[in-house]
């Protein structure tokens, strides 16, 4: 039986530490609720509207927005759904569980069959997502799609970090376009090196490490993953928000970047109006900025040897794997620093402030 959140039927998963629903349109993963012992914290953002109540002109994807959801192709297409099929339409159960569940829906814009896989466990604060594509031939950009809702925290209390990136820009066009009622703070195009010097569009920078900030604008920007190392086997990113931490765990091979939406009101026009703030969206992809698969398959950051799309083979089967997890810090943790692996089954989590924390999760899930 599905449950209704939030104006749509939803499946839920739960165990001693986790409750989670992801919903049976667009595969989206929100709410999830999870036990840090003395408080239950939910990060992922519900969208302001509900989808039983939104115009029934909008695409499934914005009808239902929520949590975490799988795009393929990713961004805007000239045919076909933002964000592909796979964020709109309906997933069908191939199997499933109290603590897992197996998803499948036939894609008939790339031809192929999408999977999606989500297990939880005991013991764990962590969500396994796993997304396997076959059938489909040709080179196509995609990406996950988590959106944090910070819109409860005095400005700047939340800290947002990545890890190393050898690359960073803001999106080079208009990301908030001013004749449709959108509006942006940030330089297009401008290169940055570090996430707390960012250039204004203004004139000056500002600090992305910090949010809720900037409200009324909306932009986005995409950093590139180092390479990793022995010690580095794994790519993060993360959020401290009300004394705990939101951190994600990827192959960057697989994912090789990572975008901020940041939107905090800078989207007038429905069914955003203006109400959608204190939301941060830490999508890990393959794709050119937010831009469709037709930019993607450009190569346009080919001389910086960094790929925008991924070649698939038709008889071949792909499998995305990523973690999302929660943990509670100190107080005075500050933005974390490093995520490094501390055994088979931990990770350890430092802060700016020099506190650690070490929390179970299987690390080696994504490589």
């Amino acid at each position: 039986m599905n449950d209704l959140v939030h104006g749509e039927p939803s499946w839920q998963l739960s165990h001693d530490l986790v409750k989670l629903w992801i919903t049976c349109r667009g595969g989206h993963l929100a709410p999830v609720e999870f036990d840090l012992g003395e408080r239950v914290v939910s990060p992922y953002a519900m969208a302001p509207w509900r989808g039983d109540e939104a115009d029934s002109k909008l695409p499934g994807l914005l009808a239902v927005l929520r949590g975490d959801f799988f795009c393929f192709p990713f961004g805007p297409q000239r045919k076909g759904p933002p964000h592909g099929v796979s964020a709109n339409a309906a997933w069908q159960v191939v199997s499933g569980g109290d603590d897992r569940i197996h998803l499948g829906m036939d894609d008939p814009d790339s031809g192929g069959w999408m999977e999606k896989i989500v297990l939880i466990k005991e013991g764990q604060t962590a969500i396994y997502c796993d997304h396997r594509i076959s059938g489909v031939e040709g080179s196509f950009n995609y990406g996950t799609h988590p959106i944090l809702d910070f819109s409860g925290l005095e400005e700047g209390e939340g800290r947002v970090s990545v890890s190393g990136f050898r690359w960073a820009s803001v999106y080079p066009g208009a990301f908030s376009d001013p004749r449709n009622r959108e509006y942006g703070a940030l330089l297009p195009g401008a290169r940055f090196t570090e996430l707390g010097e960012v250039p204004l569009a203004n004139g000056g920078s500002t600090d992305l490490t910090r949010y809720p900030a900037r409200q009324g604008y909306d932009d986005l920007v995409m950093m590139v993953n180092e390479p990793t190392t022995p010690k580095q086997p794994f790519a993060w990113s993360a959020a401290v928000l009300d004394g705990y931490v939101w951190y994600s765990l990827k192959n960057p091979a697989d994912f090789p970047a990572t975008l901020f939406w940041i939107s905090n009101g800078g989207r007038h026009a429905a069914p955003w109006d203006g109400s959608h703030f204190g939301r941060l969206g830490i999508e890990e992809v393959c794709s050119h900025f937010s831009d469709g698969v037709d930019v993607a398959r450009k190569d346009l950051l080919a001389s910086g040897s960094i790929p925008t799309s991924r070649a698939f083979k038709k008889d071949q089967t792909v499998s995305l794997r990523i973690v999302q997890a929660v943990a509670a810090v100190p107080d005075g943790f500050g933005a974390v620093r490093s995520i490094v692996p501390d055994g088979p089954g931990f990770v350890v989590i430092t802060g700016e402030s020099g506190q650690n924390v070490r929390t179970p999760v299987d690390w080696k899930y994504p490589l």
